[in-house]
């Protein structure tokens, strides 16, 4: 018999994307209010449909510029563009109220970012902590009700959140909230904004100097924090880091 596509029911794909940054020691993700129905003024993830002629790495890659003004990673072009990695995918069937969609959410870390921009169906974004975002009442700013992330979207940055906090134990990830040079002690900020904990700095100090090609020198100092001169490292060239950085049992 021969392949009848009209035999199987449509659906769309689109990409959600969990942008993940550190501002002010707190782990913080873009949050989008939506401009059109469904679920016309909550706030979501930003994404948006699968073009017909792309596929899904250039679709986040496309929603990332559109919806933030990043431009992701190239690693063939060693250039300083934002990590963007494919998370999971997402399709149950009542998931969106228009028709069946699956969703394929990736993962996007960039250093302290400014205020994004709004794109596509959004009428206006921000950064927000992700413990404001993800707490059991709904999320809700400036006086307006609380109500949860439209979708599955709360669903997808527990998720989102939840990978990039086992990520920075095994590999060299956290230098991705980094700018291209940073003080051990901006690390040390990372890991404790994505993990929500306090960490000893002489002992943090001690382990990612002493991981092999987690950090290299740049024989460069600054006082941007305040007080003596500290020296500024760049990320190194490891991939995984051995021995791994252990998230403290809370």
């Amino acid at each position: 018999m021969p392949y009848d596509p009209s035999a199987f029911p449509p659906f769309a794909v689109t990409v959600d994307l969990v942008v993940l940054t550190v501002r002010r020691h707190a782990l913080c993700a873009l949050a989008v209010r939506r401009g059109e129905q469904p679920f016309q003024g909550r706030w979501a993830l930003p994404g948006g449909f699968v073009r017909p002629d792309e596929d899904l790495g250039q679709a986040a890659a496309r929603e990332l510029a559109e919806e933030t003004g990043l431009r992701a990673h190239d690693p063939s072009a060693q250039d300083n563009g934002a990590h963007l990695e494919q998370l999971a995918t997402y399709g149950d069937p009542k998931r969106d109220p228009r028709m069946r969609v699956v969703s394929v959410a990736h993962l996007a870390l960039a250093p302290d970012l400014p205020a994004p921009r709004a794109g596509g169906d959004a009428n206006s974004a921000r950064w927000a902590p992700v413990e404001e975002l993800l707490q059991q009442g709904g999320y809700g700013r400036d006086g307006e009700k609380a109500a949860p992330l439209a979708f599955d979207h709360a669903q997808i940055l527990a998720d989102g959140v939840e990978r990039a906090r086992s990520k920075i134990e095994y590999s060299s990830l956290a230098t991705a909230f980094c700018p291209t040079e940073f003080t051990v002690g901006e690390l040390r900020r990372v890991y404790e904004a994505v993990w929500g904990v306090a960490l000893d700095p002489r002992n943090f100090h001690r382990k990612v100097t002493g991981t092999p090609g987690f950090l290299v020198p740049t024989g460069g100092t600054t006082t941007r924090q305040g007080g003596r001169p500290a020296q500024l490292f760049r990320a190194g060239g490891a991939t995984l880091l051995n021995p791994p950085m252990l998230r403290p049992e809370v």
